[in-house]
């Protein structure tokens, strides 16, 4: 666990979730009030719970935990976190509130598609239905000292999925909806598993454009500058995804040929990929998941390019 400050209000939790540094962020912004924004997964709160405290936060001062969308590795933590945070209420997509109040569906549905690193995130405990407020496109949330979070419905990875626009620094904490952002190597690689729907995600992407952010906080991982041709760049690297299974899918290629003609033709994750082959998590989600998932919206939908 280690703590950073990234902004005159807002500190970075590397939370090491499945024990990996620079995985797993979990955002703090301090007003007069304190919003978490994402808890990673069951088995990595102790780490966030002890980041809060080395930034000296009451825990009764949390008002807010934000979680992007359900997935195991950004809210999967909701419900163990809760029950530290005597006041805060858990604010998530409408999709996404049942899930969170029985999670035994969605913890059955990770373990079918994530096999042990499911295990190694940790089965979700439920958020009492109490504790959670259902968030809706639009709604902002005031912190005080002149800090607002505006949430921003960004559909397409999930159908559940929000991202969160922060107005001081002209930031976006982007959940998965603009991808992963490897810093050490300052490249953005999609994220794009099963039921991805491509057409909903680069509209999603175009409402993000539209804000004309400076900074973009990623899940997985941290601050990253230029925010808005970060945003085009993404939506750039979908089009050439979708394109390259179409080709491949024509030539009657399988997944393991289509995955290896994604690396050869997207630069960024080519220049990633020996990063993505050695981590024990993105070496499944990124080179199977993700390139499965445009492949299933190409079948099932064309390419939208």
């Amino acid at each position: 666990m280690s703590v950073a400050k990234i902004g005159e209000h807002i500190f970075l939790i590397d939370v090491e979730a499945a024990g990996i540094r620079n995985f797993v962020a979990s955002y703090i912004i301090k007003g007069e009030s304190v919003v978490i924004i994402e808890t990673g997964p069951t088995s990595s709160i102790q780490n966030l719970v002890n980041g809060l405290s080395e930034l000296g936060i009451d825990p009764g001062d949390v008002s807010y935990v934000a979680v992007s969308h359900i997935h195991l590795d950004h809210g999967g933590g909701a419900g163990t976190l809760i029950k530290h945070l005597p006041k805060a209420k858990v604010l998530v997509h409408k999709r996404g509130v049942p899930h969170l109040a029985n999670p035994e569906k969605l913890w059955q549905q990770s373990k079918m598609m994530l096999g042990t690193i499911a295990e190694i995130y940790g089965k979700p405990e439920p958020v009492p239905p109490e504790r959670m407020v259902a968030a809706y496109d639009g709604m902002t949330l005031n912190i005080g000292e002149g800090i607002a979070l505006k949430a921003v419905e960004t559909l397409g990875h999930a159908s559940h999925h929000l991202s969160y626009y922060e107005s001081l620094s002209k930031g976006i904490f982007t959940g998965d909806a603009v991808g992963i952002y490897v810093n050490e190597l300052d490249v953005i690689v999609p994220t794009t598993p099963p039921p991805f729907r491509m057409d909903i995600a680069l509209s999603s992407l175009d409402k993000l454009a539209s804000l004309k952010p400076l900074v973009l906080y990623y899940t997985h991982f941290g601050k990253a500058l230029n925010g808005a041709e970060k945003i085009e760049k993404y939506t750039r690297q979908l089009k050439l995804w979708a394109e390259t299974a179409k080709f491949a899918l024509d030539a009657g290629e399988d997944l393991g040929a289509i995955s290896q003609r994604i690396v050869e033709n997207d630069n960024a994750v080519k220049k990633a990929e020996g990063y993505i082959r050695a981590h024990k998590v993105l070496r499944e989600t990124v080179l199977k998941e993700s390139v499965l998932g445009i492949i299933e919206f190409v079948k099932n939908f064309g390419d939208p390019a």
